[in-house]
């Protein structure tokens, strides 16, 4: 059976079965996986395969192999500062596979796939001309579940802490739970037990492994653990760092490896469904770097970043290697069935496709927003364009100590809206945010006002729309009445239009779907405000019996405060878009640029 022509999802049970060892076979013709360890580093080997399409890979991976066969052209001038030495990016892979053993299963060794010898070769053979040292002190891994991510991880750490030429090398399994982070230790610890090997060399106590010979040792953190200061580190590996809302613990150990003179960091995860903390800005710095590469971004940085292209392959087994590069070696006929069992549902098949096929989503079939559709609504508006535009003002005051925000929204001549908005925040509340430099950055961009004390002064917000009535026409303000009566008199006798919103699923769930049909067709500009994307990042909906639609928050911490001014500016502007008056509002709409 010819498997580049057969689609198995449409094959019964023994046709899965054939289709999968013709896979297999193939796979291991063509050297994607191996069944015995290779004689030689595979770095160069793999990037070549994978360039030339006899290895399939997504786009990214694409990039990063044309990236290693560039940088290895580049490296011929003398003035190029790295140059490739196989000697040390084979050195950690001999290690792994002559010193290390399995803890799990009946296999008597480990073997490193020409995919892990493209990572590590890069990672570990990649150095300065002068002093030999490693040129990228961080890596982002990014790949489906059940890759031998575990066990990658703790071969290296065994390796980093004894055998990697530093004195005192301080290596640090790190997760943002303790309890996942000691199950990276545990396979640490157990990999050491199965070697006799290693065993003579390590001791593995429960809490710390050690090597005396360069008194090196291995530990555990988490988030959760505090006194992290100070830790020296000179290898780290973050797992699952999809979890992490924050910069906290990554934070803390870059900054803890100033007298290192070679520290690596390397981050292996799969997707997740926080779609606002440290991964995705990570995967966006990777594609900007592999994107453009003549411009010399994040160049002390590797990337490995496998997934589908597109969702859409889900569909196709034959595409599941993208983001799944040891699938040759997985139990493939049982993935086949199981996915065509669970794809019937909404949350199973999310969970198959941020999981397995490393695509973000959210797992909650009543999710409001994927990347993909956030994606498409990059347009920017030239705010000069808008000056004396008709517009509808809307607020949402939440608890004086938490965030409070206020927009404007323009009805567009394409039929789509821009959306200005602003949020405050009181200085007491900062203080306690888990992720302080990301509020320090919207403020920078001016997205938000950090209001001095311990609460915001509504005045702060009638402030906002007197100084915005100035520029734009304001036809109306729209408020939840909770909390908003003092506010709302101000405005009133400030000359505003005001208008209750009454919160409920009568009301806003036509306004609400129809905000999610303007986001699907990449029409609600907002020049792409990150606190704004944080918003509609954070919203999951609740539904009533007649399919009518709620906004409510992923989780306590997740704030959707300007959506909810959004959209109860959106329930008036709506009629704007279908109901122009005569002679149109159009005179004052402007274009996308």
């Amino acid at each position: 059976m010819k498997t580049s022509s057969v689609n198995p999802l449409n094959l019964d049970y023994a046709g899965t079965e054939e289709w999968a060892e013709s896979y297999v076979q193939e796979e291991l013709n063509n050297g994607h996986i191996l069944r015995s360890p290779a004689p030689m580093l595979l770095t160069n080997i793999y990037a070549q395969m994978v360039v030339e399409g006899s290895i399939v890979a997504n786009e990214w991976v694409k990039r990063a192999c044309q990236r290693h066969l560039k940088d290895l052209e580049k490296s011929k001038d003398p003035k190029y500062p790295w140059k490739f030495d196989e000697a040390k990016g084979w050195r950690p892979i001999r290690f792994i596979e002559k010193r290390c053993k399995p803890s799990k299963g009946d296999f008597r060794h480990l073997i490193l796939q020409p995919w892990q010898h493209f990572i590590v070769g890069n990672m570990f053979g990649w150095v300065n001309k002068k002093t030999g040292y490693r040129r990228f002190r961080e890596s982002l891994i990014f790949l489906g579940r059940k890759n031998g991510k575990t066990t990658l991880e703790s071969g290296l750490a065994d390796y980093m802490a004894g055998f990697d030429g530093e004195n005192g090398p301080n290596c640090y399994v790190l997760a943002n739970s303790q309890k996942q982070a000691s199950i990276l230790y545990e396979e640490a610890r157990a990999m050491i037990n199965s070697s006799p090997w290693l065993k003579e060399r390590y001791v593995p106590n429960r809490s710390e492994i050690r090597y005396p010979a360069k008194n090196g040792k291995i530990e555990a953190l988490s988030a959760e653990k505090n006194n992290k200061d100070g830790e020296n580190l000179h290898f780290g590996v973050f797992d699952e760092i999809h979890e992490y809302q924050d910069y906290t613990l990554i934070n803390v150990m870059k900054r803890s490896r100033g007298t290192r003179k070679q520290p690596l960091i390397v981050y292996i995860t799969t997707a997740g469904s926080i779609l606002d903390g440290p991964l995705v800005d990570y995967i966006e710095q990777g594609q900007d770097c592999l994107k453009n590469y003549a411009d010399n971004v994040n160049e002390r940085t590797f990337y490995y970043m496998a997934s589908l292209d597109d969702a859409k392959e889900a569909d196709d087994p034959r595409m599941w290697v993208k983001a799944n590069p040891n699938l040759g070696l997985m139990a493939i006929t049982d993935l086949i069935n199981d996915y065509k069992t669970d794809r019937r549902s909404p949350r199973e098949l999310a969970d198959w496709i941020t999981k397995q096929f490393n695509i973000f989503a959210d797992t909650d079939e009543l999710s409001f927003i994927t990347p993909e559709t956030l994606a498409l609504n990059n347009k920017h508006v030239d705010l000069a364009d808008l000056d004396g535009a008709e517009c509808i003002g809307g607020y949402d005051l939440s608890d004086t100590e938490d965030f409070t925000s206020a927009c404007l929204e323009f009805p567009l001549d394409d039929g789509g809206v821009f959306v200005l908005e602003k949020s405050w925040i009181p200085q007491k509340r900062y203080e306690r945010d888990k992720n302080p430099e990301r509020i320090k950055e919207w403020e920078s961009r001016g997205e938000i006002e950090i209001i001095p004390g311990d609460y915001v002064d509504y005045s702060y917000v009638l402030d906002w729309f007197l100084d915005m009535n100035d520029k734009y026409d304001i036809l109306k303000i729209n408020y939840d009445p909770a909390k908003a009566l003092r506010l709302n008199k101000e405005l009133e006798q400030a000359g505003f239009d005001t208008e209750i919103v009454r919160q409920g699923f009568y009301t806003l769930g036509g306004p609400m779907q129809n905000i999610k049909e303007l986001l699907l067709d990449g029409k609600v500009a907002f020049n792409e405000q990150k606190i704004f994307k944080w918003y509609l990042n954070n919203i999951k909906l609740r539904q009533d019996r007649n399919d009518n639609w709620m906004p409510d928050k992923q989780s306590q911490s997740r704030k959707i405060d300007g959506f909810a001014a959004f959209l109860d500016a959106h329930v008036s502007c709506i009629d704007m878009l279908v109901e122009p008056d005569d002679g149109g509002p159009s005179s004052t709409f402007v274009s996308f640029k």
